[in-house]
């Protein structure tokens, strides 16, 4: 009886501690490997997600033609000023469109903001993103941990909350 005991609050525990709580629109995954992502920005500056590993990175997938897209942006430029690249590293991953409306878009919602290009569309066919906005974490061993449906308040509880104890582990 008394191993019964132990044993059940050992499991109701270890169950409490390892459950997180999710915010609206995250969903956990399987912990894959993240597929690959090498992209440039308008400057040529490039970014390879393999280079990232040892940080949390949220990858970002959008387009300037969507609503939701458009409406969460700013939310993302404020996270990143919250959070340091030290704590979670932002990579926006435009889908196909043309750099003068990437421009355009960026330059009247968040200038500071910078994001790279998926010109050819192969980035997003390997991630497969089920819509946009969709946002991947990626944990710092590079495997694919949660996936974020829709727009967000990125800078608003209780993303921000979710994401501080996610990076502060």
């Amino acid at each position: 009886m008394k191993r019964w005991i132990v044993a059940s609050v050992l499991l109701f525990a270890t169950a409490t501690v390892s459950a997180v709580d999710l915010p609206p629109g995250v969903i956990t995954l399987d912990s894959r490997p993240a597929p690959a992502l090498k992209l440039s920005d308008m400057d040529g500056k490039s970014v390879d997600l393999a280079q990232r590993r040892g940080h949390w990175v949220l990858v970002h997938f959008w387009a300037t033609w969507c609503g939701p897209c458009r409406k969460e942006m700013p939310t993302l430029a404020q996270l990143m000023q919250v959070l340091p690249a030290e704590k979670l590293q932002v990579v926006l991953v435009n889908t196909a469109d043309s750099e003068d409306e990437v421009f355009t878009f960026l330059a009247s919602v968040s200038p500071d903001l910078n994001t790279f290009l998926d010109r050819d569309g192969q980035a997003t066919e390997r991630w497969q993103p089920r819509g946009l906005p969709a946002s991947f974490l990626v944990d710092p061993q590079g495997r694919l941990r949660y996936i974020v449906l829709g727009g967000r308040k990125w800078a608003s509880e209780p993303y921000l909350g979710f994401l501080r104890e996610l990076t502060a582990k």
